[in-house]
């Protein structure tokens, strides 16, 4: 077992099903992603939901919740630094214990951001995570720098796409079951 600080134990303590919702964000797009990930998450009955930025997930968060979405952007064809980071604080700690759990990841590109899709789902293979369904990827299709820079104003329509229905109820039962069989 991870020693962890006494504000936060690793010891699993959630009774209902639970969604840990991790992202990372310069230019607003994947905030505003997670943001609307979450709210519909909330939607559905009987599960948890918690929003928490890379750069302050730590091993013990992942380990007290029953599922997960990853959201960030796509940099330079990978993942963006702070969700790499997230993932390397975390991977050893946590190696053979969140097994079979369920994860989304959602990806805010300039481009394809099909090198974040690959690089994320390798990584949490290390971790048998099993996916819901294929990584969501949103295009902005900015390409110069300022576009790529400038602040992201996703059009209510896109957010909506990252939110589909069947996934959320599709992921409620994964979270119901999984929190059954612990």
């Amino acid at each position: 077992m991870i020693e962890g600080s006494k504000d936060r134990s690793l010891t699993r303590t959630v009774d209902l099903p639970s969604l840990l919702i991790v992202f990372h964000s310069r230019t607003g797009g994947s905030q505003a992603m997670a943001e609307a990930f979450m709210e519909g998450a909330r939607g559905e009955p009987g599960i948890t939901v918690r929003l928490l930025s890379a750069n302050d997930c730590l091993p013990q968060d992942l380990l007290a919740s029953s599922a997960y979405a990853f959201i960030g952007p796509e940099n330079l064809g990978g993942l963006s630094g702070a969700m790499k980071e997230c993932l390397d604080r975390c991977y050893y700690p946590l190696l053979g214990q969140l097994q079979g759990r369920r994860y989304q990841h959602l990806v805010c590109a300039g481009s394809d951001g099909q090198g974040a899709a690959r690089q994320l789902a390798r990584i949490v293979q290390g971790w048998r995570l099993v996916p819901v369904q294929e990584a969501f990827i949103l295009c902005t299709a900015a390409q110069s720098d300022e576009a790529i820079l400038a602040p992201k104003q996703l059009p209510a329509s896109s957010l909506k796409q990252s939110v589909d229905p069947d996934l959320s109820n599709e992921q409620e039962s994964h979270l119901k079951r999984d929190a059954l069989h612990e």
